[in-house]
């Protein structure tokens, strides 16, 4: 028996006065009113309607029971008003990962930006490098870059991680400009800690890729700390292009080897399957987009 039907029938039995009259109202027969009427009291155990052929009234259980049901009733309504209220507009709380430095430089600035359109909607924005599952943690997204190994999310493409080499001006003067990957033996070189043999970054050459030096004079889990020592002359720093666009556009770093740059990769916007997406999520996913295209 479907429970909450038989309260809602119950209800409206009370409120029409009769079964003809609730069965009207509900658009079924009278006949199935009262079956649903007599299985909820075999359920609960007590007669809920004195019924005679001219009238019917309300037991003492039922007077008690209709009043708690109204209520039940009235927490649905206001639980589906909720949902509908979700759905008319974003608002409600976003929970977003992406890897550290793209989040920071890209997809921060565009959460600022649409809390403003959609005050609303609060954000938790997880910077990170780790894959996290957006469906055992309650992400509703996230920003990859790179291969995609869930299947089972979809996917849209949000731009390209284009990478740079550069070098403070002070640090070029003293070690010379290297021209060749194979250069870089010779020159102090500055490097990201998560990167290994399975994610490292490769500079095409003419004959084969070589790998971004592994022996770096220095290394570094972060990298706006990176960036600080490279504009203090330590040393050739391979990072995304997004952190370092002000430092270049002013010459307080240097760009070198363009020729030799290691394969841009795609990022994407990953987000879980879902017929009805909620407006926050289909907003924020446009928002970010459009932002993108400015940078």
């Amino acid at each position: 028996m479907d429970k909450l039907r038989s309260i809602e029938i119950f209800v409206t039995v009370v409120e029409c006065g009769s079964f003809t009259d609730a069965a009207a109202r509900l658009e079924i027969s009278a006949v199935m009113v009262g079956k649903y009427i007599h299985q909820l009291e075999a359920e609960l155990g007590a007669r809920l309607l004195d019924r005679t052929t001219r009238r019917q009234s309300l037991t003492d259980a039922g007077r008690v029971y209709v009043e708690e049901c109204r209520r039940v009733l009235e927490q649905m309504a206001a639980a589906d008003a909720s949902i509908e209220r979700l759905r008319a507009a974003p608002s409600g709380t976003l929970r977003i990962s992406a890897p550290s430095t793209l989040g920071a430089c890209v997809v921060a600035p565009a959460v600022a930006t649409f809390l403003q359109q959609y005050p609303e909607v609060r954000v938790e924005l997880d910077l990170s490098n780790r894959l996290v599952s957006l469906i055992e943690e309650g992400f509703d997204l996230a920003v990859r870059i790179g291969e995609l190994r869930d299947s089972d999310l979809v996917a849209k493409p949000l731009c390209l991680y284009r990478m740079v080499i550069c070098a403070a001006p002070e640090y070029l003067a003293r070690y010379g400009t290297p021209q060749t990957p194979t250069d870089l033996a010779a020159h102090r070189c500055l490097s990201h800690m998560v990167w290994n043999a399975r994610n490292e970054w490769r500079l095409p050459g003419s004959e084969a890729q070589s790998p971004w030096r592994r022996d770096p004079v220095l290394a570094c889990n972060d990298g706006l700390g990176l960036k600080m020592a490279a504009l203090t002359g330590a040393g050739l720093l391979l990072q995304p292009e997004i952190l370092l666009r002000d430092e270049l556009r002013e010459g307080r770093l240097v760009r070198v080897l363009d020729a030799f740059l290691p394969t841009p990769r795609a990022v994407h916007i990953l987000y879980r399957q879902d017929l009805r997406p909620l407006p926050k999520l289909t907003s924020f996913i446009d928002h970010l987009q459009r932002e993108v295209t400015k940078i």
